[in-house]
């Protein structure tokens, strides 16, 4: 890409203070190669796309008004921070996002000093910046400005909220930035509060308010008690005389706003009225996703991760063919089992598309709830529907599921209540990096009680197991499968009842035992098969369950095999392999084990494929473990 030819302001910009080196009035220019630069970087390299089409004005605004890396932005999610990685430095190799060895697919503080927080899971830029603001007042550093961006949806997580109530009970002069792209945020309108907005944010108002305030503080007239209730105060008199009040407002925060967050020079204007202002502060703007792209526009959900496209007709490249994605089986199938049970419900916090939900959601829109990105809430709220007499399916990427946790465990298993927890994107996921790898969920999930734990060979079982899981006293039943396609391509196989805790032999062999869990293992049949070849007769064993595990064939492998190899899409550490070597430990057995899986390291971003080779749970890996059994 020619940057200096294709792009003249952009390609001068190496670093913000050469942003900040610019007259105002070129900010829209930068704006205009910025987007179009992320447009043509993402047709050819895909990644989080409308997201950050929608932010790139407030990019720009926010280096140019603060001393960044001084002063500390803290980006909730990475969807929206791609202008913000291209203008601290990564520009050039912008090209490499995603890519093994690359740029980091999200914000990280190990990649640049200009992200000062890493984000990958949503909500959590008001804490973080909370914290960063409070220890830069503790410091005396009373030029350090610290501004969280937070939007895209993420306001609808709780933890969201309780940085919001945290901020008004302690000193800092947080600037929160609400980059709000069609939330359920009221909109001032009308002429009345036209006139607040513009009062708020006049230089003349602010100037007389902050002396008053200081004059009142010196004759002992103003204290930190009085002022917090003078605020409230003040905010209850806008709500009576405006009709309008907001949760932040409330929160004693100074609230700004709405403004348009795609006119840059306003936003230079007010971020340097409101950059220097004591106390928290919420900044509201409406910006559009998918801004200045016409097809991301029209369908912001399509284009959030597009994948390749062509720029100028806006088609969109996809690889059509072959087996279907996991999510899809999963998808269409809820639909049968709703058509089938008519106590059947779907739950998901704000992925209806990303894990095909939004079949339900077309089909039986009243037995369908997106709880926002709300993980905890999702499994609290299922639980409750459980206990009421539904019968809940909430579907939680894997790694978004640890933030549930404690709801999965005092809400759903400590109640034995019956609901099915569906984890996409369990194992390795590729591109998305060590925040989106569902490499946790066997470990984390195997020591609760009352719990079923599944993982299915292929979209066959898949299919098996979610009809299984739904029917009565079935108690809390998690099914993980990975993100991408299956190994099928005739997957509509009936629906049968899987026994619960009964795996099964894949192949008979003589010398080695081979027990995997979930798809992992129809990619080992490759290496099973290479053994052969070698003269090494391996029995690979379907386990299905990681709880309860089958322990007839456990034991079968202990009286028939001296050696044991196991295969997990997840941490080494506590999941099939731990679970193999606790039983033969218990039960007086000691054949040799070898365990593969995710290493004690959280996996940088890559293909799947590179990074399986670089965890060495690949094939090769699979196989040189088989056969050093042999040699041995």
């Amino acid at each position: 890409m020619e940057i200096n030819s294709k792009y003249p302001l952009l390609g001068k910009i190496n670093s913000p203070a050469d942003l900040r080196a610019l007259p105002e009035k070129q900010l829209p220019q930068v704006c205009k190669e910025l987007r179009d630069f992320i447009i043509e970087s993402c047709s050819t390299n895909p990644g989080h796309f409308a997201s950050s089409l929608g932010s790139v004005e407030l990019t720009v605004a926010l280096h140019y008004v603060y001393d960044t890396p001084y002063d500390k932005l803290v980006w909730d999610v990475g969807h929206q921070a791609y202008g913000h990685k291209i203008l601290t430095g990564r520009r050039d190799i912008f090209h490499t996002n995603r890519k093994l060895g690359g740029v980091k697919p999200f914000p990280s503080p190990d990649e640049s000093n200009y992200d000062a927080f890493m984000a990958g899971h949503a909500s959590n830029s008001i804490s973080a910046a909370l914290g960063l603001a409070v220890s830069a007042a503790l410091q005396a550093k009373e030029d350090e400005h610290v501004v969280a961006i937070i939007g895209d949806g993420s306001m609808s997580g709780g933890l969201a909220f309780e940085g919001l109530n945290n901020m008004s009970n302690c000193e800092n002069n947080l600037l929160v930035i609400l980059n709000d792209n069609n939330m359920s945020i009221d909109k001032s309108v009308g002429g009345l509060s036209q006139l607040l907005i513009t009062m708020h944010s006049s230089r003349f108002y602010n100037k007389v308010r902050n002396r008053l305030a200081r004059c009142f503080t010196r004759i002992g007239l103003l204290n930190k008690r009085r002022a917090t209730a003078l605020t409230r105060f003040n905010n209850g008199i806008k709500a009576m005389l405006f009709r309008r009040h907001n949760i932040f407002e409330a929160m004693s925060a100074r609230y700004f706003g709405p403004i348009d967050g795609h006119d840059v020079r306003e936003l230079v204007r007010m971020l340097h009225i409101i950059k220097d202002m004591k106390g928290p502060k919420m900044l509201h703007i409406n910006t559009v996703k998918g801004k200045g792209y016409k097809p991301a526009e029209q369908t912001p959900t399509l284009w959030h991760q597009p994948g390749l496209f062509d720029i100028e007709t806006g088609e969109r490249l996809v690889k059509n063919g072959g087996s279907p994605r996991f999510q899809d089986v999963f998808g269409e199938t809820l639909v049968e089992l709703a058509r089938l049970n008519d106590k059947v419900v779907g739950v998901t916090p704000a992925m209806p598309t990303g894990c095909s939900m939004n079949l339900l959601m077309n089909e039986m829109p009243q037995r369908f709830f997106d709880v926002g990105i709300a993980e905890g809430h999702a499994v609290t709220f299922s639980a409750g529907l459980a206990k009421g007499g539904s019968m809940p399916f909430c579907n939680i990427y894997s790694s978004f599921m640890q933030r549930a946790y404690d709801n999965l465990i005092h809400d759903a298993a400590l109640q034995r209540v019956n609901m099915v927890l569906c984890l996409d994107r369990a194992g390795i996921v590729g591109e998305d990096g060590p925040t989106h790898h569902g490499a946790f969920d066997l470990a984390y999930l195997r020591p609760i009680p009352n719990i079923t734990i599944s993982s299915p060979y292929d979209e066959c079982e898949l299919r098996r197991l979610m009809y299984t899981a739904q029917q009565p006293g079935m108690g809390t039943f998690v099914i993980r499968y990975p993100r991408g396609k299956g190994s099928l391509t005739e997957w509509r196989c009936p629906l049968e009842t899987v026994e619960v805790g009964k795996g099964r032999l894949v192949k008979d062999g003589t010398d080695v035992a081979l027990l995997t869990i979930g798809p992992i293992g129809k990619v080992a049949e490759e290496a099973v098969a290479a053994a052969e070849k070698q003269g090494v007769s391996v029995a690979h064993y379907d386990m299905r369950f990681l709880k309860p595990i089958d322990t007839e064939i456990l034991h079968t492998v202990a009286n028939r095999f001296k050696y044991i190899v196991t295969l997990e899409d997840g941490v080494v550490s506590g999941g099939l392999g731990s679970a193999v070597a606790e039983y033969m430990a218990a039960n007086g057995y000691s054949p040799q084990i070898r365990t593969i899986g995710i290493p004690d390291v959280f996996v940088e971003h890559g293909t799947p494929q590179e990074l399986y080779a670089i965890c060495k749970m690949d094939n090769a890996a699979v196989l040189d473990a088989i056969l050093n059994f042999k040699k041995a």
